[in-house]
């Protein structure tokens, strides 16, 4: 239980952190911003639409006498609108990081500097790192996507649906924004989602503490903009704990400088007894 306070403790750093660094959080503001005005108009095309969508989708009840069919159709609207509003609190995160990429990779690397002087980096480039975060945040988007769909199956069984399952509903999505947010840090780290999904594993309470409280104010659109560049702070301090000793500058598996290259020899040493290192040797620093 220690480790669930622990948890929401580093959200409540990285809102400081946010909160003491004025300019961080309007600049972390902005994709925030204009991911939410996306969501918003397709929640609201669904909401305009979501009846004649239903009845589409369900030409057999057609025949059916009143008042079933609009007891059937409505209770399938309002299954519609449940799940897209799941669906909407569990990619923004991961979509408001991909439009704000560069926004917070400078905010992360900069949490990193004034905590140790020293900003971990990927060694990718910009368009590379892109796209291993696009790419991871689909694969996760797919377990998202199964878990949602479960948990929405299991939501007509009768009193578990109404009490258990809104529980564990906020646990996923709590544990799913925790991976999404400390991505951030962990990529330029050279951590792969493989190995960022097992550290998540191994502290699951301080995860779900750090995550839980998230995805609660994340059903209030606007809170979840303004506390987006305080959770990427605070998904960075957290990870400095997480992973205290990932490389940091091993890059992906994709890159020379990745996870399965091979070890660079010691430093050679200076000839006639200098014991320093050769100055043209190129693996020292």
């Amino acid at each position: 239980m220690r480790d669930l306070g622990v948890g929401f403790g580093y959200l409540m750093k990285g809102q400081r952190w946010v909160g003491v660094h004025g300019r961080w959080l309007g600049f972390g503001l902005l994709p925030g911003l204009v991911t939410l005005v996306l969501y918003a108009a397709a929640l609201a095309g669904l909401v305009w639409g979501g009846n004649d969508l239903v009845g589409w989708a369900t030409p057999f009840a057609d025949d059916w006498s009143s008042p079933w069919l609009g007891l059937f159709r409505g209770f399938l609207t309002a299954l519609l609108w449940v799940l897209a509003l799941f669906l909407a609190v569990i990619t923004f995160t991961a979509v408001t990081l991909l439009v704000g990429q560069p926004f917070y990779e400078s905010l992360s690397e900069e949490v990193d500097r004034s905590e140790s002087g020293h900003a971990p980096e990927s060694g990718l480039s910009f368009w590379r790192d892109l796209w291993v975060s696009a790419r991871d945040s689909l694969r996760i988007l797919v377990r998202v996507a199964i878990y949602g769909v479960l948990l929405f199956a299991a939501g007509f069984i009768p009193v578990v649906g109404q009490t258990v399952v809104p529980v564990l509903g906020v646990c996923v999505t709590g544990y799913f924004l925790a991976e999404e947010l400390t991505a951030v840090a962990l990529q330029r780290r050279g951590v792969q989602l493989k190995e960022r999904l097992r550290l998540l594993r191994g502290r699951k309470m301080m995860t779900l503490g750090f995550g839980v409280p998230l995805a609660v104010a994340y059903l209030v659109p606007f809170v979840a903009v303004f506390l987006m560049p305080g959770a990427v702070a605070g998904a960075t301090l957290m990870v400095r704990e997480l992973s205290p000793d990932s490389p940091d500058s091993l890059g992906s598996p994709d890159t020379p400088g990745g996870p399965d290259a091979v070890q660079a020899p010691p430093p050679a040493t200076a000839p006639y007894g200098g014991g320093g290192p050769v100055p043209n040797n190129p693996y020292t620093t």
